[in-house]
Formats: C-alpha cells, sequence, structure tokens
C-alpha cells in the first residue's frame, strides 16, 4: 500500500505519465514530505529540484521552500532567505556581529558580505560597524581577516568607497603583516575595479609594492590584481605605469614573477594600452618602438628556457608588430616570426596540458601575425605545414586549426597547402583513439577550406579511403558536416548516404536522410551556365524535386524536444526563392515565347502606363518583384527569431535577404521604375572584411551584378532582351555559389527560452475568465529567463519587452447598446529581469459583451539594443459580462416599456 502511495504522488508531481499543473504538483509533493517514512520524505526531497526547473516562478518556489524549511526545522536544521532589503534581518545581522558565539558571529560575516553586495541601505549602515570592528583592539585577527572583504562591497555611492578606501589605506600602512596586507591590498582593488574612480591610483599602490616590497607573497598577489585590472580597465594605465612594469620584469631574478607579470604585460599589448606607451608625450619625442624597455623585455624573453615566459613575450612582440601599422618594424617583425617558430617546434612534439596552452598562444599569434602583416604570412604557412609531419597528435589539431584560420582570411595561400595537407593525409595513423578520430576531423576541414571549390575526385577518394578505415561514424559525420559548411555539397551527400545504416533512431535517420537530400539538391545547381536558361530552368528543378523530398524526411526528424523549426524555416525559403527564380527565369523567356500584341502601345497610350506595351510581362515582373521582397523580409523574421545563433550563421541569413533584395532591385531598376530606383540600397556592406569564402563569392556576386544593373539603366527603353538576359544572369550566379549550411544549422551552442506565467490563470485553458464590463482586469506576467550550459555565448538579454492585446471573438446575444470607450486592448511594457526574472502588470478593459482572446508575446532586446523575436506567445480567454447594476436599470426598462409597448398593440387593434 505504501509503495502504491509512493507512486501516486511521484507520477502525479509530473515525474510519471501524468501530468498536472504546478500547484497540485507541489500540493502530491507536500504528501510525499509529510509521509511516515523517511524514504519516502527522502525521495520527495530530491524531487523539488525536477519541479523548479518544470515551474521556475518564485510564487511556487517560495512556497516549497517554506514546506522544505519546515520540514527540516522539525528534524533540528536551520533555513535562511536572504531578502536584500528587508529591515529586520539588517538587525538581526548588525546584533550577531557582537554575538559570543563565534559560530553566530560568522554567519553573521558571511551573511554582511551577502547583503552588502545587494542592498546600498544596508552597506552604508554596515560600513562605520565594521570599520569600528576592524579598527578596535579587542577584535581578533582572524576576525579582521574576515571582516576586511566585506569592504570591496562599499561601491553603491562614491562617498561610501571614498571612506572604505581611506580605511584600507590605513590598514595596509599600520598592519603590515603579511596576511594583512594581502587582503588590506586585493579588497582594495576589487573595491578600485567596482567604483573605477580610483583604479590609477590602485595601479600605483600595486606597482609600489611590487617594486618595493620584498615579500614574494605580496609580490604574487600585487601581480595577481595588476592583471585583473589590466583585463578590467585597460585604459587607466600610463605609460609611466607600463614603463614601471617593465622596469621590474627586467630587474627580478625569479622567473615566477617574471612570468607574472609578461602576462600582465601580454594582456595590455593587446589593448589600447599599448598605442598609449608608444604614443608622442606632449613636449617628448615618441619612442621608437624598437628601443623601448618593453620590446627589449620581449626580444630577451622570447628563447627563454621557460615556456610560459617565451610564449607571453612572443605574444607582446605580435600585438606590437600589429598595433604599431604605421611604423617600419621589420626587425620586430623577423624576431616575432623566429621566436613563433621556436617555440612551435618546441611545443609541437610534446602533448602535455602546458605544451598544449603554449601552443594555442603561439597559434593564435601566429593568425593574427597573418591577418594584420599579410606579406609574413607565408612564410608562416610554410613553417605550419613542415612542422606538421613531425607534431605529436594533440598539437596537429592545434595546427590544424590554425591553418583553417588563416586560409579563412587569405584564400590565396589554399592552393599551396593542399599538397602537404593531402600527402599527410595519406599518411595519418589509423587507430580508433580520440586524438586521431580529432585529427582526421581537423584535416579534412583545413583540406575544404584549401580547396576554396569543388574538390577533385582525388581529393574525395583520398578522404573516403581514409574513412572507410575508421569504425567511428561520429567522424564520419563531423566530416560530412564540415563538408555542407563549406559547401563541398558532393562529398557531403555520400558520405550522409553511408550513414544512413548506421544509426539506431527513426529520428536521426530521418535526419541524416534529409541531409543527404539537401545536399544531393545542392549539387544539382553546379551543372548551372550563363547564358544557357532552359539548364538553368532543368538544374532549378531537379534541386526542388531533392529538396522536397529532404523536407519531408526533416520534418519526420523533429520531437516535440527538438522541433527543428530553425532548420525546417530556413529550408522551406530556400524552397521559395529557388521557385521564386525559376519563376523569374520563365518570365524572361515569356518575352520571347509570348511577345506583346500589335495594339500593345495603342492599350499603353490609353492607360497612360507606357509599361503596357510590354504586353503581361509587365505585370508578371511587378509580382516577381513583390515575390522576393516578400522572401526578404521573411528572411528578416527569420534573423529576429535567431537569437541563440552563431555570427556566422546570422551573416549566411543576411546573405540570403541581401540576394532577395538584390534581384527585386534589378527587376525595379531595370524595368518596373528606372527613373527612381536607388542604387544605394542595395549596396554591398561589409565587403571590405568577409570572414568566410562564401561571403566573399557572394559579395563578389552582388558587385558585379550591380554595375551589370547600372550600366543598363535608363540605356535602353525597357523590356528588351538585354534586360532579361541581365536578370536571368544574376540569378545564374547566385546559385553558382554553393550554399553554405552553417553551424546553427547543425549545432546549438547557446540556448536560452523564456517561461511566462499569467495570473489570473484559469483551471482549464479552455475556460475563459470572467469579468464585469465595468470593471478592468490586472494581468500580471511573470517570466523566467532559462539557459543551456553556455548562457550569454553570443549575446545577452538586456531587456524583455511583453506586448499584450486583445481581440473580440464572439459577441453576447442582447441587442441593446453598450457605451464603449476602448474596442480593443494593445498594450506594450519594457522589464528588465533580475537574476533572470521579470514580472508586470497590465490593465486590461473590456467594454464589450462577450468573449476576448488575450496575446502575450515577449520579446527581447540584447546588450546592443537589438530586439529579437524570441517568443512565446501565450492565449488566455476572458468572458465580459454585463455588471449587475447595469442589468438591473436595463431590466427595468424593459418592463416599463412592456406595458406602452402592448397598450399601442391594443390601439392599434381597437382602429380596425
Amino acid at each position: 500500500m505504501a509503495s502504491n502511495s509512493t507512486k501516486s504522488f511521484l507520477a502525479d508531481a509530473g515525474y510519471g505519465e501524468q501530468e498536472l499543473d504546478a500547484n497540485s504538483a507541489l500540493m502530491e509533493l507536500d504528501k510525499g514530505l509529510r509521509s511516515g517514512k523517511l524514504g519516502e520524505q527522502c525521495e520527495a526531497v530530491v524531487r523539488f529540484p525536477r519541479l523548479f526547473q518544470k515551474y521556475p516562478f518564485p510564487i511556487l518556489i517560495n512556497s516549497a521552500f517554506l514546506k522544505l524549511a519546515d520540514v527540516f526545522r522539525v528534524g533540528h536544521l536551520t533555513s535562511a532567505r536572504v531578502i536584500p532589503e528587508r529591515k529586520n534581518a539588517h538587525h538581526s545581522i548588525r546584533q550577531s556581529l557582537d554575538s559570543h558565539d563565534n559560530v553566530e558571529v560568522e554567519a553573521a560575516v558571511f551573511a554582511a558580505a551577502n547583503f552588502s553586495a545587494q542592498s546600498k541601505d544596508f552597506a552604508v549602515g554596515i560600513c562605520n560597524k565594521i570599520s569600528e570592528m576592524i579598527q578596535g583592539l579587542a577584535t581578533p585577527v582572524d576576525l579582521k581577516l574576515k571582516l576586511i572583504p566585506i569592504l570591496q562591497h562599499m561601491h553603491h555611492d562614491a562617498i561610501l568607497a571614498s571612506s572604505a578606501r581611506q580605511l584600507l589605506q590605513q590598514l595596509v600602512t599600520s598592519y603590515p603583516s603579511t596576511k594583512m596586507v594581502i587582503v588590506s591590498l586585493h579588497t582594495f582593488t576589487l573595491l578600485a575595479a567596482s567604483s573605477l574612480v580610483d583604479t590609477p591610483k590602485q595601479i600605483q599602490l600595486l606597482l609600489q609594492y611590487l617594486k618595493n616590497d620584498p615579500r614574494k607573497a605580496v609580490k604574487r598577489l600585487a601581480i595577481q590584481d595588476l592583471k585583473l585590472l589590466a583585463n578590467k580597465t585597460p585604459h587607466t594605465w600610463s605609460r609611466e605605469n607600463i614603463q614601471a612594469l617593465c622596469e621590474c620584469a627586467l630587474q627580478t631574478p625569479y622567473d615566477s614573477l617574471k612570468l607574472g607579470m609578461l602576462s600582465v604585460l601580454s594582456t595590455l599589448s593587446g589593448t589600447i594600452a599599448i598605442k598609449h606607451y608608444f604614443s608622442i608625450a606632449s613636449g617628448n619625442v615618441g619612442s621608437s618602438p624598437r628601443s623601448s624597455d618593453l620590446v627589449r623585455l620581449a626580444q630577451e624573453c622570447c628563447y627563454h628556457n621557460n615556456r610560459g615566459i617565451a610564449a607571453h613575450g612572443v605574444r607582446v612582440l605580435t600585438n606590437i608588430t600589429v598595433s604599431c601599422q604605421e611604423k617600419d618594424l621589420s626587425a620586430l617583425e623577423q624576431d616575432a616570426v623566429f621566436g613563433l617558430e621556436s617555440l612551435l617546434v618546441l611545443c609541437s612534439q610534446d602533448d602535455s596540458p602546458g605544451a598544449q596552452a603554449t601552443l594555442k598562444i603561439a597559434l593564435n599569434c601566429m593568425v593574427k601575425l597573418a591577418k594584420g602583416r599579410p606579406h609574413l604570412s607565408q612564410s608562416v604557412v610554410e613553417t605550419l605545414l613542415t612542422q606538421l609531419h613531425s607534431a605529436q597528435d594533440a598539437a596537429r589539431i592545434l595546427m590544424c586549426h590554425c591553418l583553417a584560420a588563416i586560409a579563412m582570411q587569405l584564400p590565396v595561400l589554399g592552393d599551396g597547402m593542399l599538397g602537404d595537407l593531402m600527402e599527410l593525409y595519406k599518411v595519418i595513423g589509423r587507430s580508433a583513439t580520440d586524438k586521431q578520430q580529432e585529427l582526421l576531423v581537423s584535416l579534412a576541414t583545413v583540406i575544404f577550406v584549401a580547396s576554396q571549390k569543388a574538390l577533385s575526385a582525388e581529393v574525395k577518394a583520398v578522404i573516403k579511403q581514409q574513412l572507410e578505415s575508421v569504425s567511428n561514424g561520429w567522424t564520419v559525420y563531423r566530416i560530412a558536416r564540415q563538408a555542407s559548411r563549406m559547401g563541398n555539397h558532393d562529398m557531403a551527400r555520400e558520405l550522409y548516404q553511408s550513414l544512413l545504416t548506421q544509426v539506431a533512431s527513426e529520428h536521426f535517420y530521418f535526419w541524416l536522410n534529409s541531409l543527404k537530400e539537401f545536399s544531393h539538391a545542392e549539387q544539382c545547381l553546379t551543372g548551372l551556365q550563363e547564358e544557357n536558361y532552359s539548364s538553368a530552368l532543368s538544374c532549378i528543378a531537379e534541386s526542388l524535386k531533392f529538396y522536397h523530398k529532404g523536407i519531408a524526411s526533416l520534418t519526420a526528424a523533429s520531437t516535440p524536444l527538438n522541433p527543428l523549426s530553425f532548420q525546417c524555416e530556413f529550408v522551406k525559403l530556400r524552397i521559395d526563392l529557388l521557385q521564386a527564380f525559376s519563376q523569374l527565369i520563365c518570365t524572361c523567356n515569356s518575352l520571347k515565347t509570348s511577345p506583346p500584341p500589335a495594339i500593345a502601345t495603342t492599350i499603353a497610350m490609353t492607360l497612360g502606363n507606357d509599361l503596357q506595351r510590354c504586353g503581361r510581362i509587365s505585370n508578371q515582373m511587378k509580382q516577381s518583384m513583390e515575390e522576393f521582397r516578400s522572401l526578404a523580409s521573411r528572411y528578416g523574421d527569420l534573423y529576429q527569431a535567431s537569437f541563440d545563433a552563431d555570427s556566422a550563421t546570422l551573416r549566411n541569413v543576411e546573405l540570403q535577404q541581401q540576394s532577395c533584395l538584390l534581384i527585386s532591385h534589378a527587376i525595379e531598376a531595370l524595368i518596373l521604375d528606372p527613373e527612381s530606383a536607388s542604387f544605394q540600397e542595395s549596396g554591398s556592406t561589409g565587403a571590405a572584411h568577409a570572414d568566410s569564402e562564401y561571403e566573399r563569392r557572394m559579395m563578389s556576386v552582388y558587385n558585379r551584378v550591380l554595375e551589370e544593373v547600372d550600366s543598363l539603366n535608363r540605356k535602353y527603353t525597357p523590356v528588351s532582351y538585354m534586360h532579361t538576359a541581365c536578370l536571368c544572369n544574376a540569378i545564374i550566379s547566385l546559385l553558382k555559389v554553393p550554399l553554405s549550411f552553417q553551424r546553427y544549422f547543425f549545432q546549438k551552442l547557446q540556448s536560452t527560452s523564456i517561461k511566462l506565467a499569467l495570473s489570473p490563470s484559469p483551471r482549464n485553458p479552455a475556460e475563459p475568465i470572467a469579468v464585469q464590463n465595468n470593471q478592468q482586469l490586472a494581468l500580471k506576467v511573470e517570466g523566467v529567463v532559462q539557459h543551456g550550459s553556455k548562457p550569454g555565448l553570443f549575446r545577452k538579454i538586456q531587456s524583455v519587452c511583453l506586448n499584450v492585446s486583445s481581440t473580440l471573438q464572439s459577441k453576447s446575444g442582447q441587442d441593446y447598446k453598450i457605451p464603449i470607450d476602448n474596442m480593443t486592448n494593445e498594450m506594450e511594457q519594457r522589464v528588465e529581469p533580475h537574476n533572470d526574472y521579470f514580472s508586470t502588470q497590465f490593465l486590461l478593459n473590456f467594454a464589450i459583451l462577450g468573449t476576448h482572446n488575450i496575446t502575450v508575446e515577449s520579446s527581447v532586446k540584447d546588450a546592443n539594443g537589438i530586439v529579437w523575436k524570441t517568443g512565446p506567445r501565450t492565449t488566455i480567454f476572458v468572458k465580459s459580462l454585463e455588471d449587475p447594476y447595469s442589468q438591473q436599470i436595463r431590466l427595468q426598462q424593459q418592463q416599463a416599456q412592456q406595458p406602452l409597448q402592448q397598450q399601442q398593440q391594443r390601439n392599434a387593434y381597437s382602429r380596425f
């Protein structure tokens, strides 16, 4: 019987098949807590986190914690709730600081630190108390060391921060013991970093201790805090600060301290601080980079026997070389290249974690150097390719990533890499270790990038031959995914095909089958040729056939937990775009197959529309232009709905949108309205720096099409065969660039969702909420922002925009009239989430009797001010009822009218 009751409350709480609302689930868990059996109690306790995940709303969580606290209270445990602005809690903490119980004092110190971080009122009130205790002779030193860190939270206003800083200055001077100095200095730094007012003074103080204090522990703390300030506020570092740090690094005999100082300098060298250091000071001659202490220090450290010191030295040289573009730094360039080569040789033979971390620094510097100084890229690539053959597998993987990044930035280097890469791919080991699998993927990626366009038959044969001996299907899938991203669809199709029989799940099978069909569809477009329009139509038709097969498989692969909404919408848009391209080519061909009738000119003169002399093609062109504008708008909606997408995926969607706008603009400029069409609206933006080969080729097509449209615009009377040929060639040029399926199509690195709760809410979603028509409904909207494993990886939510609207679904049957102030409700509010929770209220008016549909839709604004339509969209129903007083007056009026109507009827009968 007991086991049955256990199963019942767990199932009803939402952990079995039965699903209940939040309150019912909480009540059932409460039954488990109050069970007489300890096992059932424990099981109920561990089920609470799942309840919080499913219903993450403060009201329910507070209720649940009260129930849990009651259980723990009975078990003689304590539970505390932190409410930042609760005055009685503030008073309790102040009293507990004076307690004679050490445990209570420690708890009060912990609570004081947390309250100070959250509440300005508490920080202001407790600051004097903390100061008295720290300065008091009766306070033990151990307690002082615990109280001092509370001062880091005294940054809520300038006066409070200033008083805390003065106290810390006294402590550093009055208590010279190592522990006290370390705690005080670190608190000092955290306070300065938060208040931002006294950061330059704090940098000077830390440099002073680093230079003059003989204790290594204090020096290490000073370096640690300088690194923190270098990361957070590099713009506050003066030239003198950097010079002082360089002098300390040059003079210290200890490698550990030199490593820390160089770490600070390498951080600063990648920021605006390096510009300050080499800038011309007022009244002084600007220092030459070659003669500065910073460069001398970096050159000394480049070949240091400590790998970390050498890495930071090379990083400083690289950053100086890249940042100071206006100066002649050929000697420094060579130093940087030689230093990187020596580090590469040293670290690529060692697979220890320390060597790999150093190698990452060196490879990042290589990418930066190749990008900032392109004339050095060839020697960098040659060094990498030479070392790739003898390196350890872990190092090879990192080096492949570096080669891919360089080839993406400088495609001209790709052909030179390909031979060495293929030789390495042939001789690579065939073991099934994780490193070997990762290396296969990394090498294949570099080969795809280096190949730029289509893979040769020889390259494909080598890759497939190696993969046949690899039993890991995941490796094959990752390589196929990279092929899809790089536009090598023929290779991707063969790899997806080989994986179809290696998955156990039906959804995985449909997912792989859809990818195979999409790759086949894109492969059909590789046969397009300019000026051959009939062939283009057949290629597009063949591609559409496979796309329709693929979208059917993709729909079958989706599940309620993984609906694949982005993928489905992206493919649907691609299908509609191909159909629009096909329709436009047919429209252009109709100028030949169905020329304008003989009376077309007369009709045009009669209607006053000169374009009508072209016949029906003018209306078809107008429809095509509207279709492409509609597609551009839909791509814009997809962009706005993809809050969690990476930047490359968003750029890909943006390029598809620009393709639609380009064709729409070309139709308008060539045919519909040559006089007023503007070329600036569709002009290429960001063409100077493209991050991928796909973007580079697309931008090249855009520029070429715009030039052709510009050359034809206003020179020939529309519609001529030159105009239609220009449009058809533009379509073929766009389709000849292989489509890139970017990361977000396959992988979601950031996950953000919003869960809304409305109150009042009906027990049954289909039932309406009753409200009187002379009253306003106070609708409370609560929400929780839920994150995946990497919150804020690409962008963070700054505020949530809530839009509430209501529409009348059905009117009541009464025929009387009610005065109406507002026919509908349309409101919008912005709220900023606090600890991922937000709430607000709306007052809604329902003067019209009947059933109303209330829709609450949320969108978010990120830190850059961009609005994203993330959803969700929630709907409830409200039934507006007539208030009793108005109903009573109406009934009295009806009753008063009835005798009068009867009298009028009798008078009418008496006449007859």
